[in-house]
């Protein structure tokens, strides 16, 4: 009799030492409760449509079709024939499969009417989609392609077929296979899900759901199986958030109480514009939290140019008014300096303190970067250490050793998306109490986004734009099929500079120096061009569409004083073009720019341009997007862009930028280096779920903050959400 598996067991045991290899370097699946909770990415039936047509050259898929015809000829450069074998369904995609050498029984097993599972990376030949020599096993008997066991071929001709997420080398149906072993004698963990909550949600056994979910016996035991573990990611991860909200509301902190005659009511006066009504209500709230007895942890969103900023310097002046400081951690140098000098401008006298001239309530602004002089940066940071410097601007310069808070306030992190979990907490450590902390961000979350990832905090959304900001209106230019809609592009960049108003000129890649393994261009065997490069685009402008005109060039590898130099430039209209890589997404504002041409667009994710084409439309003049793309009609990375152009609402965007990411990113698993935990919840389409498995994990967290009465559960929460996964839901 065959010895039960466990969850630990290790797969070399189970399905032999070459197959346990493949799925340990292709797959990360070293054990057998990895391999069980590799769950299929979908399920084909025979006869329903694999949209063929919306394949992505370069992409590695796995497809449900039909033998359509076959055709042998001879190859032009060596000696022997090619057998091309096209392959679709009733949708009206196609595909041709290519195999090389004198294969006649390939031919004689393929052929037209045979269905199957072809697997390969789509590549482009002549306008036509084509898998070269794809793996395939055909459903239905006989035949050399169904190398596999009987049984195999008896699941495959089943209702459902599973599809996993596979790799070149470890094919979907070598994965069913070693499922099937594992399963033969797998005992699941203990269920974690306390009796009380299966009952009340109706959840079937965890046993149960797991085999379902591999061999589904009908379509409503897949439903089931499938919410049951969705429930297990929800749960384990609200459990989590709720636990970390109420230690945190035990955490003591330094209330910061409004002063009704202080430096913010000094700023208030002088402002030369009104409030929008959503600044003063987000206000009241950041007002309302610091002057609390335990630590402010809010999120504040906002479309691009909602004023974020603003309601930000309010809450580090109440901070001020009360005794301490507050840092902004900024993403980028050019941000940082950019926020440097508008907050200064802004306070005027208010920012002078100790200068002649300097309004009755002043403090000191300064800016702490990484390629600040070695006197400007002695005295810097002796204006923050002893406490003159109210207002500390910086980047992660901030967090290094040697630059010290006299009584840190508050902390506000810009763009906090782009900070590591290390790096925000070490400014945080820098404070002798929890600090209060403020996240900003310009991409819109999704409300189920902010319920599971931003659990224990409190956030707050300014959905109000400025009076006197402009409208932007978005365009696709398919570069490959209509050359001239790009000449069209350029011309229409020389009519807005030639009115008086300035462009950027958007590129994927730097393209000079040594670079990074993942910055390098790679020209994979699709044939597909490395990503447009700053440095190649901008002299071939200057050169051609564009000569005449201004052209300044702005990334992240140019020295700091030459990066400041140049977006001063820009911003004082001594430059009509600025060619740019994304270190102007985020807070780069320069009213006098009207026109934004991405090149390589669908290059880019969909809350990146979203973010790109905010830089423009600032000002009273009308703000153009032209996204510029090779992306063929009907492929998906062109219905992205479609999609980007068709609206100017960030948080539809946002929910289409997560439907297209693995929603296991949102949790974090890009920032601590590990495979995603979030297998099967969908932010989006779960809301209701995630809804009432928030309501369940505070009942339950109420009654039993560590989970001591319930082990099981304690366990899979620790396995679901690891430590540093709960630390970067924790920070935020």
């Amino acid at each position: 009799m065959t010895e039960p598996c466990t969850v630990d067991t290790p797969l070399r045991k189970l399905v032999g030492e070459k197959t346990a290899k493949a799925l340990a370097g292709h797959l990360d699946l070293h054990t057998a409760g990895d391999l069980v909770y590799h769950f299929p990415r979908r399920y084909d039936e025979r006869g329903e449509h694999t949209d063929i047509r919306s394949l992505d050259v370069g992409e590695q898929v796995t497809v449900l079709a039909q033998v359509q015809r076959t055709a042998v000829r001879p190859m032009r450069q060596r000696r022997g024939n090619l057998l091309e074998v096209t392959v679709g369904d009733d949708s009206g995609g196609t595909l041709t499969c290519t195999f090389f050498g004198n294969q006649a029984w390939r031919e004689r097993e393929l052929r037209p009417g045979r269905w199957g599972l072809f697997a390969g990376k789509v590549t482009e030949f002549r306008g036509k989609r084509q898998l070269n020599g794809p793996e395939y096993v055909l459903l239905g008997a006989g035949g050399e392609g169904e190398a596999a066991a009987n049984e195999e071929v008896e699941e495959f001709a089943g209702a459902l077929i599973p599809v996993y997420p596979a790799a070149a080398a470890v094919p979907t149906w070598v994965i069913a296979r070693c499922v099937r072993v594992v399963l033969d004698t797998f005992t699941p963990p203990e269920d974690p899900l306390p009796a009380t909550v299966r009952a009340t949600r109706s959840l079937t056994g965890l046993a149960g759901a797991l085999r379902e979910i591999h061999r589904p016996s009908s379509k409503e035991a897949l439903y089931r199986a499938r919410r049951r573990l969705k429930w297990d990611e929800a749960f384990a991860v609200q459990v989590t958030l709720v636990q970390r909200k109420l230690r945190a509301a035990d955490s003591p902190a330094r209330p910061r109480p409004p002063r009704p005659d202080g430096l913010l009511a000094a700023f208030d006066a002088r402002l030369p514009y009104e409030l929008t009504d959503g600044q003063r209500d987000v206000g009241r709230e950041i007002a309302a939290d610091l002057a609390a007895a335990h630590p402010m942890h809010r999120l504040l969103q906002g479309e691009v140019g909602s004023g974020k900023t603003l309601v930000a310097l309010r809450a580090m002046l109440q901070v001020v008014d009360a005794g301490g400081q507050a840092a902004l951690l900024a993403p980028t140098e050019v941000l940082a300096a950019q926020h440097s000098r508008g907050i200064a401008e802004l306070l005027g006298p208010l920012a002078q303190a100790g200068e002649l001239g300097a309004a009755e309530h002043a403090t000191r602004v300064e800016l702490v970067t990484g390629s600040l002089g070695a006197a400007a940066r002695r005295r810097a940071l002796a204006e923050v250490a002893e406490g003159r410097a109210g207002i500390v601007l910086g980047t992660h310069a901030l967090l290094y050793e040697g630059v010290d808070f006299a009584d840190l306030g508050l902390v506000v992190v810009d763009e906090q998306h782009r900070f590591g979990v290390e790096q925000r907490d070490a400014l945080r450590a820098k404070a002798d109490q929890p600090p209060h902390v403020l996240v900003m961000t310009a991409t819109p979350i999704p409300r189920t986004v902010a319920m599971t990832v931003y659990g224990d905090l409190e956030v707050s959304t300014l959905a109000q734009l400025p009076q006197g900001r402009s409208p932007i209106v978005s365009h696709v230019v398919p570069a490959a099929e209509k050359p001239a809609y790009l000449d069209r592009a350029w011309r229409r960049l020389r009519e807005e500079v030639a009115a008086g108003h300035q462009a950027y000129v958007v590129c994927p890649r730097i393209g000079e120096g040594p670079r990074s393994e993942e910055e390098a261009p790679k020209e994979d065997d699709t044939g597909r061009r490395p990503p447009l490069a700053v440095t190649e685009v901008a002299p071939l402008l200057a050169e051609g569409p564009l000569h005449g005109l201004r052209i300044g060039v702005l990334h992240g590898k140019l020295p700091a004083d030459e990066k400041d130099a140049v977006m001063r430039a820009f911003a004082d209209g001594g430059l009509d073009v600025l060619v740019a890589t994304t270190v102007v997404e985020v807070g780069v504002n320069v009213p006098n720019a009207t026109v934004m041409i991405v090149l390589d667009a669908d290059r880019f994710g969909v809350s990146q341009l979203h973010q790109l084409r905010g830089r423009v439309g600032r000002g009273a003049a009308a703000g153009l997007c032209l996204l510029v793309t090779e992306a063929t009609d009907g492929a998906s990375a062109r219905a992205r862009l479609d999609a980007v152009a068709s609206t100017t609402d960030g948080f539809t965007l946002a929910e289409l930028d997560l439907e297209q990411r693995r929603e296991g990113d949102v949790l974090g698993a890009t920032q601590s280096g590990r495979r995603s935990h979030l297998r099967l919840l969908s932010l989006l389409r779960d809301a209701d779920l995630i809804r009432d498995a928030r309501a369940e994990a505070i009942a339950l967290v109420e009654t039993d903050p560590e989970l001591a009465r319930h082990p099981a559960l304690a366990a899979s929460v620790a396995a679901l959400v690891d430590a540093e996964r709960a630390e970067y839901l924790e920070k935020g």
